[in-house]
């Protein structure tokens, strides 16, 4: 049976692996691609400019992809940064449940904790609790290291402390523990989109599973 997918995120780092994915599935009829602007439309990908803060109904969706991220940086504060990165997925999650959604792949970090002292690791456990809580048949979680890949080419800022974890991660690679390598964003997409069609319950896909995609 042909699947429909609801996706945010799509033009980050894994969001768009995990979109190029989806168009390349057979399997796969209909991507809903929500974001804050329009994305290149084809007969499979359908664009949607949304306000995240006040989704509208979604159509008709079997599994939802969630790849939405910030940094405190780029979004000014602690508060945007929450706003994007717990808010916003949690919306789409929630949208994607009343529109027949009962698959989710999240795309969260390693050391991801609602109880951890550090900020970005209790806000992306926090929202892993709550898509816990959701009545979904299956939640995989995708807990990637620092991620490998060309934010510049993608219009993104680049990351000071990934560009100086990667240098790290390259010259002591022996020494640094399989979950804290760099791995690529196209191994991380392959995880999600290899176990959220056929997984059970909840799943989390630590970094080094992903190492080799």
């Amino acid at each position: 049976m042909a699947r429909s997918i609801a996706l945010a995120g799509a033009t980050g780092l894994v969001g768009r692996e995990i979109l190029q994915g989806l168009v390349a599935d057979p399997a796969v009829s209909a991507i809903h691609v929500l974001g804050r602007r329009t994305i290149e439309a084809t007969p499979k990908v359908i664009s949607h400019v949304v306000d995240f803060r006040s989704l509208p109904a979604l159509p008709h969706v079997d599994e939802v992809y969630l790849a939405l991220g910030t940094t405190i940086k780029v979004a000014g504060s602690r508060e945007g940064f929450r706003a994007v990165d717990l808010d916003a997925n949690l919306a789409v999650a929630r949208a994607a449940l009343s529109a027949g959604a009962r698959r989710a792949g999240l795309v969260s970090a390693m050391g991801a904790g609602s109880q951890s002292r550090i900020f970005y690791s209790r806000v992306k456990g926090e929202l892993e609790d709550a898509l816990t809580k959701l009545p979904l048949e299956c939640l995989v979680i995708a807990r990637p290291s620092l991620l490998a890949g060309d934010r510049e080419r993608l219009g993104q800022p680049a990351r000071r402390g990934e560009k100086i974890g990667m240098a790290l991660s390259e010259v002591l690679a022996p020494l640094i523990p399989k979950n804290y390598r760099s791995v690529a964003a196209i191994n991380v997409a392959r995880a999600l989109l290899t176990r959220v069609p056929v997984a059970r319950g909840r799943e989390i896909v630590l970094s080094a599973a992903m190492q080799q995609g």
